[in-house]
C-alpha cells in the first residue's frame, strides 16, 4: 500500500502495469496524453475534454462514463461513439445512467434510445437532435437544456424538471407519460401545447412536489 496512487490523481503519460492502470474519475481536460499506453487501462469516469489521446493507444481500456468533447482528439480509427463514453454523438443506447450527474455536457447527436436516465441532471447540457425514445427521464433535471429537434417518442418524463430548456423542433406529444413533469419558461413549446394539454387529467393535475406546481399549470404558462 506504500506505493499506491489515488486513481483520481493519475495523469499522462502513464506506463502499462499489471493489474491494469487505474485512473477513475481524473481530470485530463486540457491535456495532452502523448503517446502513452493505456491499452487495458481503468479510465472509467476520466475527464478527456479539450484532451490530445491522438497518439495512444486505447484497445481494450475502459471508458465507460468518461467525459468528451467536440476538442477532444481520439486516436485515428479508434471507435469511441461506442466506447461507453459519454460526448457528442456517443451511442448509448439501453445504457444505466441513473442519477447521474451530466449536467453541461455536450450530448449533440447521441443516441439514447431505451436509456435509463432516472433521476439524472442534465441540467444546461446540449442535447440537440438526440436519439432518446423509449428513454427513462422520470425525475430527470433538464432544466436549461438545450433539447431542439429531440425525438421522445415512447419516454417516461414523470416528473422530469424541463424549466427553461430550449424545446424548438421537439416532438413531446407521443411520450408515454409526462405525469408532473413541470415545463415552466420553457422556448418552442407553442406547436405541440394542445396536444399535451389534450393528455389525461391524471398527468396533467399531478403536483410536482420539486417545482410546487402542477403540469397542467406549467403549459398554460
Amino acid at each position: 500500500m506504500t506505493n499506491w496512487i489515488p486513481p483520481e490523481t493519475q495523469i499522462p503519460p502513464c506506463l502499462p502495469t499489471d493489474p491494469p492502470l487505474d485512473c477513475r474519475g481524473a481530470d485530463w481536460s486540457g491535456l495532452s496524453a502523448g503517446d502513452a499506453d493505456l491499452s487495458t487501462a481503468r479510465l472509467c469516469r476520466v475527464d478527456l475534454r479539450g484532451t490530445d489521446l491522438s497518439g495512444c493507444r486505447l484497445e481494450g481500456a475502459d471508458l465507460r462514463l468518461a467525459r468528451y468533447d467536440k476538442a477532444t482528439i481520439w486516436p485515428a480509427n479508434f471507435d469511441y461513439r461506442n466506447s461507453g463514453a459519454i460526448g457528442p454523438g456517443a451511442r448509448l443506447s439501453g445504457m444505466f445512467l441513473n442519477s447521474a450527474d451530466l449536467s453541461g455536457m455536450d450530448l449533440q447527436g447521441a443516441t439514447m434510445m431505451g436509456s435509463y436516465l432516472s433521476g439524472a441532471d442534465l441540467s444546461g447540457c446540449c442535447l440537440r437532435n438526440v436519439r432518446i425514445a423509449g428513454a427513462d427521464l422520470r425525475h430527470a433535471q433538464l432544466r436549461g437544456a438545450c433539447v431542439e429537434e429531440a425525438r421522445f417518442s415512447g419516454c417516461q418524463l414523470d416528473f422530469a424538471d424541463f424549466r427553461d430548456a430550449s424545446l424548438a423542433g421537439a416532438e413531446l406529444a407521443s411520450a408515454e407519460t409526462i405525469r408532473g413533469a413541470d415545463f415552466s419558461g420553457t422556448s418552442g413549446l407553442d406547436p405541440m401545447r394542445a396536444a399535451l394539454l389534450s393528455r389525461a387529467i391524471h398527468e396533467l393535475d399531478c403536483w410536482n412536489p420539486l417545482t410546487r406546481r402542477t403540469t397542467r399549470d406549467s403549459l398554460m404558462g
